[in-house]
């Protein structure tokens, strides 16, 4: 998922009409006992259709790019998304200011980078099996409910076969995964860089998604996401306001054809931050709005409109937006992120760590925020976003990070383990499960 645009925002014309968390214990929650016997996890609950996530009400869910390759690998993509300019990996030139946590993979590849001793730096492609596998056992371990796996429309398209190939393999990974793991899965559409044709050609993939993997085939994947009693899809890039190569009505026109006469899918819409007031992020075309009332989630994108010290003003606008929801009959999903950097993406230094991570003060301040404004649910942005440095996976701490030549690698802050912001995560979703103990103040470990 691409930030867009007006990346962050003077936020003072939204006052807050309710004190965010007001109603959430300010009680961190307890570190557990080390001589306590661990619970029991509950076991998994279908439906009488075989399905077990049945509704994203009360999910917290992450979002899962899968675009990375690696030299050698199976795709014969190089270092695709790993790399910078010009197809170029290497010290100094690279898309990525994050490096993952490599050392419980199976299967990796020597990078062209090294370590302080010299000694060589590896990554992982998530078009190994093994690798994906790995992440969603990592989702149940720490308690993440699944995934939305991302699917760029301009990079599957007939014109790019490669890129087609690649995002199946590695969803086909992922439903295999989510199998094994219980682990909540759907298919979300992002439009970033998509023309018209692009938007129709979103329908032809989604169809034949459903026929490659008999997608909805309960026996074959239980865990597909579904919500208002139909499969979950997700449009992601309508209405914001940085010139793109397609409309609202084109989106809109999609979305009457996915659902159908028969209303046979519930779709989330992906929609700028400010979309209820049509101004900052977003176009200023009422046209919005309807197509919102038309779709089943809305999903208002977050990343880079605050900071920790903005945030209390711009989320104001998240209380009235639930309010507009509610009266206009739909749900609503939060997005939070533990931080952001782009840096080598754009050969910037000043751009490292924009918006900081806080050792996760920032994530849980969005997640309490969240909470007390009547949130039922989350979207957490990512999984395994390393490039803009939203991931939320094991990645490697500061001093653990290789050489960059003449730039630098970011990395989880070095009195942390590589694991703290998927602990965090899973954390969340213990209190958006109903788990009692969590509050506005960050919990111990």
């Amino acid at each position: 998922m691409r930030i867009q645009c007006n990346k962050f925002f003077n936020s003072t014309l939204f006052v807050c009409v309710v004190l965010l968390g007001a109603a959430c214990s300010k009680d961190s929650k307890p570190a557990p006992d080390p001589d306590e016997e661990t619970p029991e996890i509950p076991e998994a609950v279908y439906d009488e259709t075989g399905c077990l996530y049945t509704s994203y009400t009360g999910l917290v869910m992450v979002g899962y790019q899968g675009w990375f390759a690696a030299e050698g690998d199976d795709s014969n993509r190089g270092w695709y998304h790993y790399q910078g300019p010009n197809s170029t990996f290497k010290p100094g030139v690279t898309n990525i200011d994050f490096w993952p946590d490599v050392t419980e993979y199976t299967k990796t590849y020597k990078s062209p980078f090294q370590y302080a001793d010299g000694s060589d730096a590896y990554l992982y492609s998530p078009y190994d099996e093994a690798s994906v596998d790995l992440h969603f056992n990592w989702m149940k371990e720490y308690g993440l409910d699944g995934v939305h796996m991302q699917r760029f429309v301009a990079e599957i398209k007939p014109s790019n076969p490669a890129g087609k190939r690649h995002f199946n393999q590695v969803l086909a990974n992922a439903l295999k995964a989510a199998k094994k793991y219980e682990r909540a899965i759907s298919v979300m559409y992002d439009l970033s860089g998509s023309s018209s044709a692009d938007v129709a050609y979103l329908e032809e993939d989604w169809n034949e998604l459903q026929q490659t993997f008999d997608l909805f085939n309960n026996f074959e994947h239980p865990t597909y996401l579904r919500h208002n009693g139909k499969p979950l899809v997700t449009i992601w890039g309508v209405g914001f306001n940085d010139n793109r190569q397609y409309s609202i009505s084109d989106v809109s026109r999609l979305v009457d054809r996915l659902k159908g006469p028969s209303n046979k899918v519930s779709i989330m819409l992906g929609i700028p931050y400010y979309w209820r007031t049509l101004d900052r992020d977003t176009e200023h075309d009422p046209a919005l709005l309807e197509l919102v009332k038309k779709v089943d989630i809305v999903l208002p994108w977050a990343v880079g409109r605050y900071d920790n010290d903005s945030y209390n003003n711009a989320a104001g606008t998240m209380v009235t937006d639930l309010m507009w929801c509610k009266q206009n009959g739909v749900d609503y999903v939060p997005l939070v992120f533990p931080g952001f950097s782009w840096g080598n993406m754009h050969n910037d230094p000043s751009q490292y760590n924009s918006i900081p991570r806080l050792k996760g003060d920032f994530l849980w301040k969005q997640v309490a925020g969240a909470k007390g404004a009547g949130a039922a649910s989350l979207y957490v942005a990512m999984f395994d976003e390393v490039d803009e440095g939203t991931a939320i996976f094991k990645c490697a701490r500061e001093n653990e990070v290789p050489l960059n030549g003449s730039l630098q690698f970011m990395g989880i802050e070095q009195d942390l383990p590589s694991d703290h912001y998927l602990w965090l995560t899973g954390q969340a979703a213990n209190w958006f499960h109903g788990e009692s103990g969590y509050g506005s103040t960050k919990p111990d470990r």
